[in-house]
């Protein structure tokens, strides 16, 4: 009689999952795309990619495209194949964590920064939010080469929490990597656990993302596809992996970037935000958050996630609704997620390989949304 309830239970629960078998990739013609994508190799996008598609609740498409580098005998890349997500971070494990904090923790996105982080409170920054770190209109710098001035995790904060803004808070969006790597600090700082743990106990482990983490072990290198050299780094320690050098500055781990991943666990990790914030028996957020999360409001970004654009033109490509919501990653990632036609596209590739100068990703990722989109028969919106 147990083992009979234990059965039970599980079809109960494989049932609210996502179902991750690609039944209904017979219904569509993928012929066009895996063309988009062996060009995209041949025409040097990338060395190596790895696609996914979500419909329907459905597994459409998941295929792997190319080599880990472009030299002839380098190794073939597949589902499996590890990536660095650069600023993926930000949504995926940053904004995934805040989010639990704000429904959880009585964490305030109203609250000021320097409420958690009291060396903020300089500046004219006295009045920047959460809400606005999350939103990208603090009114704090795009970036910095902090490595050219700070020898510590401890130095490149001191001199984001002594700068200037560049615009008075709320008033201009302007995309920034330093506003993320003050919420990474943030978390750790209230919880008392790094953003690498939160991320697995709150995500990575209860989902089964055992491909997904910070700083992964010497063991795995031969499963991630390598990043762009960096000829400037200024220390004689060891760089560590992640191809941002200011991740690297703070160990591997931090707000804006340093996560790893596979499509496969992205699948999962999607397939969670299109049920409503849950997975099987397990609620991760709930509805009314991921929709206040969401929601475009009067800004130009959500919080934490990007939006699609109502009026120019996008990553996502033309057939995309309004209420589609995203995310790029420098190294050639994305992931864009259309609630409104329960659809989701995951790329992940390594542009940056051999050199970041390569940018011929900004006219694919429009044709390959395109693609997809027509292989599934959708309309325009």
């Amino acid at each position: 009689m147990q083992s009979l309830r234990i059965f039970f239970i599980f079809c109960f629960t494989l049932a609210g999952s996502l179902q991750t078998t690609p039944a209904r990739a017979q219904a569509f013609n993928f012929k066009p795309l895996e063309a988009v994508m062996g060009q995209a190799v041949i025409d040097s996008v990338f060395p190596g990619a790895s696609l996914a598609v979500l419909y329907k609740g459905k597994v459409v498409f998941h295929k792997a495209f190319g080599k880990m580098t472009y030299a002839a005998d380098s190794t073939p890349v597949d589902t499996t194949t590890i990536y660095d997500l650069a600023s993926l971070t930000k949504a995926i494990s940053t904004t995934s964590i805040v989010m639990q904090l704000v429904e959880r923790d009585s964490l305030s996105l109203q609250a000021p920064v320097a409420t958690y982080l009291p060396g903020f409170r300089v500046n004219g920054k006295e009045r920047v939010t959460l809400e606005q770190l999350l939103r990208h209109n603090s009114g704090l710098r795009a970036h910095s080469y902090f490595a050219k001035s700070c020898r510590s995790p401890e130095e490149l904060f001191n001199t984001i929490e002594n700068d200037s803004l560049l615009s008075p808070p709320g008033r201009t969006t302007l995309y920034s990597d330093p506003g993320f790597m003050l919420l990474g600090k943030i978390v750790a700082t209230i919880t008392g656990h790094s953003l690498a743990e939160n991320f697995h106990a709150r995500f990575a482990a209860p989902l089964g993302m055992h491909a997904t983490m910070f700083t992964p072990p010497a063991t795995l290198l031969q499963r991630i596809a390598p990043a762009g050299q960096d000829g400037d780094w200024p220390f004689n320690t060891v760089r560590p992996l992640v191809h941002d050098q200011n991740a690297a500055l703070l160990g591997g781990v931090a707000g804006h970037a340093g996560l790893y991943s596979t499509t496969g666990d992205l699948i999962t990790f999607t397939g969670m935000l299109m049920h409503g914030g849950t997975s099987g028996r397990r609620i991760y957020f709930r509805k009314e958050t991921l929709r206040n999360f969401l929601s475009r409001s009067n800004a130009e970004r959500a919080l934490g996630w990007d939006l699609r654009s109502i009026d120019g033109p996008s990553s996502a490509g033309d057939y995309f609704s309004t209420s589609s919501y995203g995310h790029l990653g420098y190294t050639g990632t994305s992931i864009w997620i259309d609630p409104q036609q329960d659809l989701a596209v995951i790329l992940l590739s390594n542009r940056v390989w051999p050199t970041s100068a390569n940018i011929k990703i900004r006219k694919f990722r429009p044709l390959l949304h395109n693609t997809v989109a027509e292989c599934l028969q959708l309309k325009r919106l």
